[in-house]
């Protein structure tokens, strides 16, 4: 028998503060979640086993620090995507992003 699934939504407003988990569910409340995020085009990755990790905590928990590099590269995935980057990135050929 297959696992339900399951979907995670975090929150990241590019502050100091890290991501915060702000839906959780799985089975039809996971499809709720994804259907959402496709309707307002939040970009969606999948990965089972970091879902698993995600939705032992409780909603509005902080992403714990041994998670930050790997949630960074989501979401800094995620922003490019849709174009955008953190208030005073700069590329490594020096050009600073508006």
């Amino acid at each position: 028998m297959s696992q339900p699934r399951e979907a995670i939504a975090l929150l990241y407003d590019g502050g100091p503060e890290a991501p915060r988990i702000t839906a959780k569910g799985e089975g039809e409340l996971a499809e709720q979640i994804v259907q959402l995020a496709l309707e307002y085009e939040v970009p969606i990755y999948e990965n089972a086993d970091l879902a698993s990790m995600l939705t032992r905590m409780e909603l509005g928990d902080q992403i714990p620090e041994a998670l930050y590099r790997t949630i960074a590269e989501i979401i800094a995935f995620a922003w490019h995507l849709k174009g955008k980057v953190p208030e005073g990135f700069v590329w490594p050929d020096g050009d600073e992003m508006e």
